[in-house]
């Protein structure tokens, strides 16, 4: 019997203990007080990263420009009304995008660094080979460090609003 009770107070205190350390970290979770190691990076880097976006278009594979995003981002785009979502909507207008074999160039940027997140806005120029058009948008790139590299989070582009 004794030994009955002694091993009921041994769960009893072990699951206390279980108990209590996981609403330990919620709270701490709760209160923010958790630890993170942000990657060091510069802006140059970060300016970088649409220079790797833009030589993807270069190859006129959606799924290589695609694979600059995160899986949970939204694209945001220039010549399209709809927002993409999931990695196939975002090949889907990377598909048609491509056609005319776009180019990109920054004509001006601001960039700013948080912990593992980046934010690249300005505006920017396409140019398409295919039909010899070119386009001036507004741009913003939001990145997030994922352990390994950097993937866009959010991509916003719009036309701009006044033509010249």
């Amino acid at each position: 019997m004794k030994t009955k009770v002694l091993l009921i107070f041994f769960v009893a205190t072990a699951l206390t203990g279980c108990a209590s350390k996981a609403v330990d970290q919620k709270a701490a979770s709760a209160q923010g007080t958790y630890t993170q190691v942000c990657k060091k990076v510069s802006k140059a880097e970060i300016a970088a990263l649409f220079d790797r976006w833009n030589r993807s278009l270069q190859t006129d594979d959606a799924d290589k420009v695609v694979a600059n995003y995160a899986k949970r981002s939204l694209l945001l785009p220039t010549l399209s009304n709809k927002p993409r979502l999931t990695p196939s909507e975002k090949e889907d207008y990377f598909h048609h995008f491509l056609e005319d074999h776009p180019s990109g160039k920054i004509d001006f940027r601001f960039i700013e660094i948080g912990c593992n997140t980046a934010v690249d806005s300005g505006l920017y120029t396409f140019n398409f080979a295919k039909t010899g058009d070119s386009v001036k948008a507004r741009y913003t790139f939001t990145y997030r460090w994922n352990g390994s590299k950097w993937l866009i989070t959010t991509h916003h582009s719009s036309l701009m609003p006044e033509r010249k």
